[in-house]
Protein backbone atom coordinates (compact mmCIF):
# COMPACT_ATOMS: atom_id res chain seq x y z
CA UNK A 1 0.00 0.00 0.00
CA UNK A 2 1.09 3.43 -0.98
CA UNK A 3 0.59 5.92 2.05
CA UNK A 4 1.57 9.60 1.56
CA UNK A 5 2.35 12.42 4.50
CA UNK A 6 -0.14 14.79 2.28
CA UNK A 7 -2.11 14.81 -0.65
CA UNK A 8 -0.22 15.21 -4.04
CA UNK A 9 2.67 13.86 -3.26
CA UNK A 10 3.08 11.06 -5.52
CA UNK A 11 0.85 7.99 -4.37
CA UNK A 12 -1.22 7.64 -7.37
CA UNK A 13 1.82 8.07 -9.88
CA UNK A 14 4.19 5.88 -7.80
CA UNK A 15 0.63 3.21 -7.16
CA UNK A 16 0.74 3.20 -11.25
CA UNK A 17 4.80 2.46 -11.46
CA UNK A 18 4.44 -0.27 -8.89
CA UNK A 19 1.63 -2.11 -10.54
CA UNK A 20 4.01 -1.58 -14.12
CA UNK A 21 6.74 -3.08 -12.46
CA UNK A 22 4.74 -6.22 -11.11
CA UNK A 23 2.97 -6.40 -14.40
CA UNK A 24 6.10 -6.26 -16.36
CA UNK A 25 7.70 -9.22 -13.78
CA UNK A 26 4.79 -11.28 -15.11
CA UNK A 27 2.40 -10.82 -11.88
CA UNK A 28 -1.71 -10.77 -12.13
CA UNK A 29 -1.63 -7.18 -10.51
CA UNK A 30 -4.52 -5.23 -9.98
CA UNK A 31 -5.08 -1.48 -8.11
CA UNK A 32 -7.07 -0.91 -5.64
CA UNK A 33 -8.16 2.60 -3.89
CA UNK A 34 -10.83 2.42 -1.06
CA UNK A 35 -12.50 5.32 -1.54
CA UNK A 36 -11.43 8.57 -3.74
CA UNK A 37 -12.69 12.31 -3.82
CA UNK A 38 -12.10 13.76 -7.37
CA UNK A 39 -13.69 15.61 -10.16
CA UNK A 40 -11.49 13.60 -12.53
CA UNK A 41 -13.06 10.05 -13.10
CA UNK A 42 -13.61 7.60 -15.47
CA UNK A 43 -16.25 5.54 -17.31
CA UNK A 44 -15.87 0.92 -16.77
CA UNK A 45 -16.69 -0.81 -19.85
CA UNK A 46 -19.76 -2.35 -17.53
CA UNK A 47 -21.16 1.05 -16.95
CA UNK A 48 -19.89 2.24 -13.87
CA UNK A 49 -17.56 5.23 -12.59
CA UNK A 50 -14.71 5.54 -10.88
CA UNK A 51 -11.41 7.73 -10.29
CA UNK A 52 -9.34 8.90 -13.28
CA UNK A 53 -6.22 7.56 -11.48
CA UNK A 54 -7.72 4.22 -10.73
CA UNK A 55 -8.42 3.91 -14.46
CA UNK A 56 -4.47 4.90 -15.26
CA UNK A 57 -3.62 2.23 -12.95
CA UNK A 58 -5.72 -0.06 -14.72
CA UNK A 59 -3.50 0.70 -17.57
CA UNK A 60 -0.13 0.31 -16.09
CA UNK A 61 -1.86 -3.17 -15.06
CA UNK A 62 -2.83 -3.68 -18.79
CA UNK A 63 -6.58 -4.11 -17.73
CA UNK A 64 -9.86 -2.91 -18.23
CA UNK A 65 -10.89 -0.72 -15.48
CA UNK A 66 -13.51 -1.90 -13.07
CA UNK A 67 -15.63 -0.31 -10.14
CA UNK A 68 -14.14 -2.58 -7.60
CA UNK A 69 -10.92 -0.62 -7.92
CA UNK A 70 -12.16 2.06 -6.57
CA UNK A 71 -15.78 1.56 -4.74
CA UNK A 72 -16.43 4.79 -3.48
CA UNK A 73 -15.80 7.93 -5.07
CA UNK A 74 -16.76 11.39 -3.54
CA UNK A 75 -17.42 14.12 -6.23
CA UNK A 76 -17.37 16.97 -4.09
CA UNK A 77 -20.59 19.31 -4.97
CA UNK A 78 -19.53 22.84 -2.64
CA UNK A 79 -17.45 23.00 0.01
CA UNK A 80 -19.56 20.98 2.23
CA UNK A 81 -21.88 18.31 0.28
CA UNK A 82 -20.49 16.09 -1.87
CA UNK A 83 -21.67 13.12 -4.53
CA UNK A 84 -20.99 9.85 -3.30
CA UNK A 85 -20.80 6.87 -5.95
CA UNK A 86 -20.19 3.56 -4.25
CA UNK A 87 -19.36 0.42 -6.88
CA UNK A 88 -19.95 2.72 -9.67
CA UNK A 89 -23.04 3.95 -8.91
CA UNK A 90 -24.57 7.05 -7.73
CA UNK A 91 -25.58 6.59 -4.07
CA UNK A 92 -26.84 9.90 -2.64
CA UNK A 93 -25.66 13.57 -1.48
CA UNK A 94 -24.45 14.14 1.57
CA UNK A 95 -22.77 16.70 4.17
CA UNK A 96 -19.49 15.39 5.24
CA UNK A 97 -20.49 15.39 8.45
CA UNK A 98 -22.91 13.02 7.53
CA UNK A 99 -21.31 10.74 5.92
CA UNK A 100 -18.10 10.78 8.41
CA UNK A 101 -20.52 10.57 11.47
CA UNK A 102 -22.91 8.08 10.39
CA UNK A 103 -22.38 6.44 6.67
CA UNK A 104 -18.96 5.34 6.60
CA UNK A 105 -18.87 2.28 8.70
CA UNK A 106 -22.03 1.20 6.55
CA UNK A 107 -20.38 0.96 3.75
CA UNK A 108 -16.65 -0.36 4.82
CA UNK A 109 -18.63 -4.00 4.23
CA UNK A 110 -19.26 -2.73 0.42
CA UNK A 111 -15.23 -1.37 0.33
CA UNK A 112 -14.31 -4.99 1.57
CA UNK A 113 -16.52 -7.19 -0.72
CA UNK A 114 -14.33 -5.62 -3.74
CA UNK A 115 -11.82 -5.87 -2.34
CA UNK A 116 -12.19 -9.41 -1.99
CA UNK A 117 -13.49 -10.00 -5.71
CA UNK A 118 -10.35 -7.87 -7.16
CA UNK A 119 -7.68 -9.95 -4.49
CA UNK A 120 -9.29 -13.70 -5.40
CA UNK A 121 -7.93 -12.87 -9.63
CA UNK A 122 -5.00 -11.32 -8.49
CA UNK A 123 -1.04 -12.34 -7.33
CA UNK A 124 -0.63 -8.73 -6.05
CA UNK A 125 -2.58 -6.11 -5.70
CA UNK A 126 -0.97 -2.37 -5.02
CA UNK A 127 -3.65 -0.41 -2.69
CA UNK A 128 -3.27 3.71 -2.73
CA UNK A 129 -4.16 5.44 0.64
CA UNK A 130 -5.66 8.87 0.45
CA UNK A 131 -4.13 12.12 1.97
CA UNK A 132 -2.66 11.62 5.07
CA UNK A 133 -3.07 8.29 7.46
CA UNK A 134 -2.33 10.84 9.90
CA UNK A 135 -5.55 13.21 10.01
CA UNK A 136 -6.09 12.14 13.89
CA UNK A 137 -9.51 13.76 13.98
CA UNK A 138 -10.95 11.11 11.34
CA UNK A 139 -8.99 8.27 12.57
CA UNK A 140 -11.83 6.02 13.71
CA UNK A 141 -14.31 7.30 10.47
CA UNK A 142 -11.02 6.87 7.90
CA UNK A 143 -11.72 3.28 5.92
CA UNK A 144 -9.07 4.33 2.69
CA UNK A 145 -5.80 4.30 4.99
CA UNK A 146 -4.81 2.00 7.75
CA UNK A 147 -7.80 0.47 8.45
CA UNK A 148 -8.03 -1.18 4.90
CA UNK A 149 -4.11 -1.53 5.21
CA UNK A 150 -5.42 -3.72 8.08
CA UNK A 151 -8.12 -5.59 6.63
CA UNK A 152 -6.11 -6.49 3.69
CA UNK A 153 -2.51 -7.14 5.69
CA UNK A 154 -0.73 -5.04 3.11
CA UNK A 155 2.76 -3.96 3.76
CA UNK A 156 2.69 -0.13 3.49
CA UNK A 157 5.27 2.45 2.18
CA UNK A 158 5.46 6.04 3.41
CA UNK A 159 5.66 8.53 0.96
CA UNK A 160 7.17 12.06 1.41
CA UNK A 161 6.97 14.67 -1.12
CA UNK A 162 10.70 16.63 -0.91
CA UNK A 163 9.60 19.15 -3.60
CA UNK A 164 7.34 20.71 -1.23
CA UNK A 165 9.66 21.16 1.64
CA UNK A 166 9.84 19.73 4.61
CA UNK A 167 9.74 15.94 3.90
CA UNK A 168 11.69 14.51 7.11
CA UNK A 169 9.31 16.46 9.48
CA UNK A 170 6.32 15.00 7.34
CA UNK A 171 7.73 11.83 7.03
CA UNK A 172 9.20 11.36 11.16
CA UNK A 173 6.04 13.53 12.03
CA UNK A 174 3.13 11.18 10.07
CA UNK A 175 5.27 7.93 12.20
CA UNK A 176 4.80 9.64 15.64
CA UNK A 177 0.97 10.69 15.22
CA UNK A 178 -0.31 6.94 14.64
CA UNK A 179 -0.44 4.30 17.64
CA UNK A 180 1.76 1.39 17.89
CA UNK A 181 -0.46 -0.99 15.38
CA UNK A 182 -0.68 1.66 12.72
CA UNK A 183 2.90 2.42 12.78
CA UNK A 184 3.80 -1.29 12.57
CA UNK A 185 2.32 -1.32 9.18
CA UNK A 186 4.76 0.62 7.67
CA UNK A 187 7.48 -1.21 6.79
CA UNK A 188 9.54 1.96 5.27
CA UNK A 189 9.55 5.49 3.72
CA UNK A 190 10.23 6.72 0.05
CA UNK A 191 11.34 10.57 -0.47
CA UNK A 192 9.84 11.62 -4.03
CA UNK A 193 10.23 14.37 -6.40
CA UNK A 194 14.02 14.28 -5.47
CA UNK A 195 16.16 16.99 -7.73
CA UNK A 196 19.85 17.24 -8.08
CA UNK A 197 22.61 15.62 -6.21
CA UNK A 198 22.28 12.24 -4.68
CA UNK A 199 25.38 12.67 -1.85
CA UNK A 200 24.31 15.96 -0.50
CA UNK A 201 20.51 13.99 1.11
CA UNK A 202 22.48 11.24 2.72
CA UNK A 203 23.09 12.73 6.07
CA UNK A 204 19.62 13.31 6.01
CA UNK A 205 18.58 10.03 4.98
CA UNK A 206 21.06 8.48 7.67
CA UNK A 207 18.82 10.58 10.28
CA UNK A 208 15.41 9.53 8.34
CA UNK A 209 16.20 5.54 9.37
CA UNK A 210 17.46 6.32 12.90
CA UNK A 211 14.33 8.45 13.29
CA UNK A 212 11.68 6.42 12.31
CA UNK A 213 13.16 3.24 13.00
CA UNK A 214 12.62 1.85 9.72
CA UNK A 215 14.67 1.83 6.07
CA UNK A 216 14.12 4.82 3.60
CA UNK A 217 13.54 2.45 0.45
CA UNK A 218 14.03 4.49 -2.16
CA UNK A 219 14.61 8.11 -3.44
CA UNK A 220 12.47 8.53 -6.71
CA UNK A 221 13.28 10.97 -8.92
CA UNK A 222 11.38 14.10 -10.27
CA UNK A 223 10.20 13.23 -13.73
CA UNK A 224 9.53 16.19 -16.16
CA UNK A 225 7.36 16.21 -18.72
CA UNK A 226 5.63 12.54 -17.44
CA UNK A 227 2.66 13.43 -18.71
CA UNK A 228 0.44 11.10 -16.88
CA UNK A 229 -2.25 12.46 -15.59
CA UNK A 230 -3.04 13.11 -11.67
CA UNK A 231 -6.50 13.17 -10.03
CA UNK A 232 -5.58 16.14 -7.33
CA UNK A 233 -7.40 19.28 -7.39
CA UNK A 234 -4.02 20.85 -6.21
CA UNK A 235 -2.74 19.78 -9.67
CA UNK A 236 -4.70 22.20 -11.24
CA UNK A 237 -2.85 25.01 -9.47
CA UNK A 238 0.14 23.83 -12.53
CA UNK A 239 -2.11 24.48 -15.22
CA UNK A 240 -1.29 27.09 -17.85
CA UNK A 241 -2.89 30.44 -17.94
CA UNK A 242 -3.28 32.54 -21.10
CA UNK A 243 -0.12 34.79 -20.00
CA UNK A 244 2.12 32.04 -19.37
CA UNK A 245 0.70 29.87 -22.25
CA UNK A 246 0.79 32.50 -24.82
CA UNK A 247 2.69 35.66 -24.64
CA UNK A 248 5.76 34.56 -26.94
CA UNK A 249 3.45 32.93 -30.05
CA UNK A 250 3.97 35.25 -32.05
CA UNK A 251 1.07 35.87 -34.85
CA UNK A 252 2.00 34.49 -38.39
CA UNK A 253 0.53 31.55 -39.74
CA UNK A 254 2.69 28.82 -38.57
CA UNK A 255 2.21 29.65 -34.96
CA UNK A 256 0.31 27.37 -32.62
CA UNK A 257 -3.57 27.04 -31.88
CA UNK A 258 -4.41 29.00 -29.07
CA UNK A 259 -6.92 26.65 -27.54
CA UNK A 260 -8.86 28.16 -24.46
CA UNK A 261 -9.83 26.01 -21.51
CA UNK A 262 -12.93 28.23 -19.33
CA UNK A 263 -11.03 27.50 -15.57
CA UNK A 264 -14.88 26.85 -14.34
CA UNK A 265 -14.76 26.71 -10.02
CA UNK A 266 -16.94 23.38 -10.80
CA UNK A 267 -14.56 21.76 -13.04
CA UNK A 268 -14.56 17.98 -14.02
CA UNK A 269 -12.12 15.53 -16.12
CA UNK A 270 -9.88 18.44 -16.86
CA UNK A 271 -7.59 16.06 -17.62
CA UNK A 272 -9.80 15.54 -21.04
CA UNK A 273 -7.15 18.34 -22.17
CA UNK A 274 -3.80 16.86 -21.59
CA UNK A 275 -3.51 15.02 -24.94
CA UNK A 276 -4.03 18.56 -26.80
CA UNK A 277 -1.65 20.02 -24.76
CA UNK A 278 1.06 17.73 -25.84
CA UNK A 279 0.43 18.69 -29.62
CA UNK A 280 3.02 20.79 -31.14
CA UNK A 281 0.35 22.62 -33.19
CA UNK A 282 -1.77 23.82 -30.22
CA UNK A 283 -0.81 25.57 -27.07
CA UNK A 284 -3.68 25.36 -24.20
CA UNK A 285 -4.44 27.58 -21.35
CA UNK A 286 -7.27 27.55 -18.22
CA UNK A 287 -8.60 30.95 -19.07
CA UNK A 288 -9.98 32.89 -15.99
CA UNK A 289 -10.45 35.85 -17.18
CA UNK A 290 -12.81 37.09 -19.59
CA UNK A 291 -10.37 39.22 -21.29
CA UNK A 292 -8.25 36.35 -22.58
CA UNK A 293 -10.85 34.56 -24.66
CA UNK A 294 -10.34 37.69 -27.08
CA UNK A 295 -6.22 35.59 -27.91
CA UNK A 296 -8.21 32.37 -28.16
CA UNK A 297 -8.66 30.72 -31.60
CA UNK A 298 -10.83 27.90 -30.22
CA UNK A 299 -12.89 28.19 -26.82
CA UNK A 300 -13.74 24.87 -24.80
CA UNK A 301 -16.55 25.22 -21.61
CA UNK A 302 -15.25 21.78 -20.15
CA UNK A 303 -17.53 19.13 -17.79
CA UNK A 304 -18.56 20.86 -14.48
CA UNK A 305 -19.53 19.15 -11.37
CA UNK A 306 -22.38 21.94 -10.65
CA UNK A 307 -23.70 23.00 -13.97
CA UNK A 308 -26.16 25.71 -13.23
CA UNK A 309 -23.50 27.18 -10.37
CA UNK A 310 -20.82 27.86 -13.43
CA UNK A 311 -23.62 28.79 -15.45
CA UNK A 312 -24.29 31.21 -13.35
CA UNK A 313 -20.39 32.23 -12.73
CA UNK A 314 -19.87 33.09 -16.40
CA UNK A 315 -22.50 35.35 -16.03
CA UNK A 316 -21.09 37.10 -12.39
CA UNK A 317 -17.88 37.42 -14.04
CA UNK A 318 -18.51 38.75 -17.54
CA UNK A 319 -17.79 35.70 -19.87
CA UNK A 320 -21.28 35.52 -20.93
CA UNK A 321 -20.39 38.25 -23.86
CA UNK A 322 -16.77 37.40 -24.31
CA UNK A 323 -17.91 34.08 -25.32
CA UNK A 324 -20.50 35.87 -27.88
CA UNK A 325 -18.29 38.11 -29.23
CA UNK A 326 -15.68 35.21 -30.01
CA UNK A 327 -18.77 32.75 -31.59
CA UNK A 328 -19.43 35.03 -34.12
CA UNK A 329 -16.15 34.28 -36.35
CA UNK A 330 -14.53 31.38 -34.33
CA UNK A 331 -15.09 27.95 -32.92
CA UNK A 332 -16.47 27.17 -29.53
CA UNK A 333 -17.16 23.91 -28.30
CA UNK A 334 -18.81 22.45 -25.23
CA UNK A 335 -18.50 18.97 -23.24
CA UNK A 336 -20.86 17.32 -20.89
CA UNK A 337 -21.84 20.36 -18.44
CA UNK A 338 -20.04 22.74 -21.06
CA UNK A 339 -22.76 21.53 -23.58
CA UNK A 340 -25.65 21.55 -21.77
CA UNK A 341 -24.75 25.09 -20.37
CA UNK A 342 -24.45 26.25 -24.41
CA UNK A 343 -27.95 25.34 -25.11
CA UNK A 344 -31.48 27.18 -24.41
CA UNK A 345 -32.36 26.06 -20.72
CA UNK A 346 -31.68 23.59 -18.32
CA UNK A 347 -33.87 22.09 -15.68
CA UNK A 348 -33.63 20.40 -12.57
CA UNK A 349 -36.39 19.26 -11.09
CA UNK A 350 -35.38 16.18 -9.24
CA UNK A 351 -32.87 18.34 -7.08
CA UNK A 352 -29.01 17.06 -8.40
CA UNK A 353 -27.98 20.33 -8.03
CA UNK A 354 -30.72 21.73 -5.76
CA UNK A 355 -34.05 22.21 -8.00
CA UNK A 356 -35.36 24.46 -10.46
CA UNK A 357 -33.98 25.64 -13.61
CA UNK A 358 -31.62 28.29 -15.74
CA UNK A 359 -31.22 30.12 -18.64
CA UNK A 360 -28.74 28.33 -20.51
CA UNK A 361 -26.44 30.86 -22.94
CA UNK A 362 -28.62 29.85 -26.12
CA UNK A 363 -25.83 29.05 -28.66
CA UNK A 364 -27.24 25.62 -29.30
CA UNK A 365 -30.86 24.85 -29.95
CA UNK A 366 -30.77 22.14 -27.01
CA UNK A 367 -33.03 22.17 -23.72
CA UNK A 368 -31.55 19.70 -20.86
CA UNK A 369 -33.45 17.94 -17.58
CA UNK A 370 -31.18 16.53 -15.01
CA UNK A 371 -32.18 12.81 -14.55
CA UNK A 372 -31.89 10.69 -11.08
CA UNK A 373 -30.14 8.23 -12.57
CA UNK A 374 -26.83 9.08 -14.24
CA UNK A 375 -25.29 7.35 -17.76
CA UNK A 376 -21.49 6.28 -17.48
CA UNK A 377 -20.44 4.36 -20.27
CA UNK A 378 -17.42 3.74 -23.01
CA UNK A 379 -18.89 4.84 -26.54
CA UNK A 380 -17.85 5.44 -29.53
CA UNK A 381 -18.98 9.05 -31.74
CA UNK A 382 -19.38 9.30 -35.50
CA UNK A 383 -20.36 13.03 -36.78
CA UNK A 384 -23.10 12.88 -38.69
CA UNK A 385 -21.81 15.64 -40.99
CA UNK A 386 -18.40 15.14 -42.89
CA UNK A 387 -17.61 18.41 -41.52
CA UNK A 388 -15.88 20.57 -37.78
CA UNK A 389 -16.13 24.50 -38.01
CA UNK A 390 -17.10 24.15 -41.87
CA UNK A 391 -14.26 21.96 -42.80
CA UNK A 392 -14.41 18.91 -44.29
CA UNK A 393 -13.75 15.90 -41.68
CA UNK A 394 -15.11 13.10 -43.33
CA UNK A 395 -15.01 10.24 -41.59
CA UNK A 396 -13.91 11.36 -38.17
CA UNK A 397 -15.16 9.36 -35.09
CA UNK A 398 -14.29 9.68 -31.30
CA UNK A 399 -13.63 7.26 -29.12
CA UNK A 400 -14.12 8.15 -25.42
CA UNK A 401 -16.76 8.20 -22.50
CA UNK A 402 -20.26 9.21 -20.89
CA UNK A 403 -20.16 10.40 -17.90
CA UNK A 404 -23.30 12.86 -16.94
CA UNK A 405 -26.72 13.26 -15.73
CA UNK A 406 -28.56 15.32 -17.97
CA UNK A 407 -31.01 13.96 -20.96
CA UNK A 408 -30.70 16.79 -23.77
CA UNK A 409 -33.46 17.37 -26.13
CA UNK A 410 -33.30 19.27 -29.42
CA UNK A 411 -35.55 21.83 -30.70
CA UNK A 412 -37.46 21.05 -34.35
CA UNK A 413 -34.83 21.20 -37.11
CA UNK A 414 -31.72 21.09 -34.48
CA UNK A 415 -28.82 19.07 -35.63
CA UNK A 416 -27.24 16.59 -33.81
CA UNK A 417 -23.13 15.95 -33.91
CA UNK A 418 -22.36 12.43 -33.15
CA UNK A 419 -24.13 8.97 -33.52
CA UNK A 420 -22.93 7.51 -30.28
CA UNK A 421 -22.12 3.29 -30.34
CA UNK A 422 -22.44 2.37 -26.36
CA UNK A 423 -20.12 0.05 -25.13
CA UNK A 424 -22.96 -1.25 -22.82
CA UNK A 425 -25.33 -1.63 -25.99
CA UNK A 426 -27.18 0.36 -27.88
CA UNK A 427 -26.86 3.65 -30.21
CA UNK A 428 -28.37 7.07 -29.49
CA UNK A 429 -28.02 10.66 -31.36
CA UNK A 430 -25.28 13.02 -29.04
CA UNK A 431 -24.37 16.65 -28.99
CA UNK A 432 -25.46 19.68 -31.17
CA UNK A 433 -24.12 21.54 -33.75
CA UNK A 434 -24.93 25.77 -34.42
CA UNK A 435 -26.63 26.44 -38.02
CA UNK A 436 -23.05 27.88 -39.09
CA UNK A 437 -21.03 25.38 -37.13
CA UNK A 438 -18.76 27.24 -35.44
CA UNK A 439 -20.79 26.29 -32.00
CA UNK A 440 -20.55 22.58 -31.25
CA UNK A 441 -21.10 20.51 -28.06
CA UNK A 442 -20.75 17.04 -27.32
CA UNK A 443 -21.43 14.35 -23.85
CA UNK A 444 -18.38 12.80 -24.69
CA UNK A 445 -15.55 12.77 -22.18
CA UNK A 446 -11.74 11.60 -23.51
CA UNK A 447 -12.44 12.53 -27.08
CA UNK A 448 -9.42 14.25 -27.60
CA UNK A 449 -7.12 11.31 -26.24
CA UNK A 450 -8.41 9.66 -29.68
CA UNK A 451 -5.41 10.53 -31.89
CA UNK A 452 -7.88 9.93 -34.87
CA UNK A 453 -9.99 12.52 -33.70
CA UNK A 454 -7.86 14.86 -32.25
CA UNK A 455 -6.07 15.38 -35.45
CA UNK A 456 -8.88 15.88 -37.26
CA UNK A 457 -10.35 18.61 -34.80
CA UNK A 458 -6.66 20.22 -34.75
CA UNK A 459 -6.76 20.37 -38.79
CA UNK A 460 -10.16 21.53 -38.69
CA UNK A 461 -9.44 24.41 -36.33
CA UNK A 462 -6.63 25.57 -37.50
CA UNK A 463 -8.54 25.87 -41.18
CA UNK A 464 -11.48 27.65 -39.87
CA UNK A 465 -8.43 30.16 -38.24
CA UNK A 466 -6.59 30.43 -41.44
CA UNK A 467 -3.76 29.16 -39.90
CA UNK A 468 -1.15 27.01 -41.86
CA UNK A 469 -1.95 23.03 -41.58
CA UNK A 470 -0.21 21.36 -38.76
CA UNK A 471 2.88 19.12 -40.21
CA UNK A 472 3.47 17.02 -37.28
CA UNK A 473 1.26 15.16 -34.63
CA UNK A 474 1.61 13.63 -31.20
CA UNK A 475 1.15 9.99 -30.82
CA UNK A 476 -0.61 10.11 -27.47
CA UNK A 477 -2.22 6.25 -27.04
CA UNK A 478 1.23 5.06 -28.05
CA UNK A 479 3.10 7.31 -25.80
CA UNK A 480 1.24 6.41 -22.86
CA UNK A 481 3.01 3.29 -22.85
CA UNK A 482 5.86 4.19 -23.19
CA UNK A 483 5.34 6.93 -20.41
CA UNK A 484 4.28 3.74 -18.30
CA UNK A 485 7.35 2.15 -18.79
CA UNK A 486 9.21 5.57 -18.32
CA UNK A 487 7.47 5.76 -14.87
CA UNK A 488 8.14 1.74 -14.00
CA UNK A 489 11.97 2.17 -15.01
CA UNK A 490 12.08 5.64 -12.73
CA UNK A 491 10.73 3.06 -10.11
CA UNK A 492 12.74 0.04 -9.92
CA UNK A 493 16.13 1.96 -10.38
CA UNK A 494 14.87 4.34 -7.29
CA UNK A 495 13.04 1.55 -5.21
CA UNK A 496 14.39 -1.52 -3.45
CA UNK A 497 12.55 -3.64 -5.20
CA UNK A 498 13.98 -6.72 -3.46
CA UNK A 499 13.07 -5.84 0.12
CA UNK A 500 9.79 -4.78 -1.32
CA UNK A 501 8.88 -8.58 -2.61
CA UNK A 502 10.30 -9.27 0.25
CA UNK A 503 7.85 -8.16 2.49
CA UNK A 504 5.10 -9.60 -0.08
CA UNK A 505 6.92 -13.21 -0.06
CA UNK A 506 8.19 -13.30 -3.28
Amino acid sequence: MALGTASHVGKSLLTAGLCRIFKQDGYRVAPFKAQNMALNSAATPDGGEIGRAQALQAEACDLAPTTDMNPILIKPSSDQTAQYVVQGKVWRNLTARDYFDFRVRELFPRVLESYRRLAAHSDVVVLEGAGSPAEINLRDRDIVNLRMAHAADAACLLIGDIDRGGVFAALVGTLTLLDDADRARIRGTVINKFRGDRALLEPGLAMLEARAGRPCVGVVPYLPALGLEEEDSVALEDRLTAARAWRALGDDRDRPLRIGVVALPFMSNFTDFDALAAEPSAAVAFLDRPDDIAAADVVILPGTKQTMRDLRFLRERGFVEALRAHARSKPLVGICGGMQMLGWRIEDPYAAEGGGGEDGLGFLPIVTTLQREKTTTPAVGYLRAPTLFGVPAAGARAEGYEIHLGETTYAPGAAALFELERAAGGRALDGAASADGLVIGTYLHGLFDDDDFRRAFILATRAARRLSSATSFHAYRAERRRRLDRLADACRQALDMSAIRSWLGF
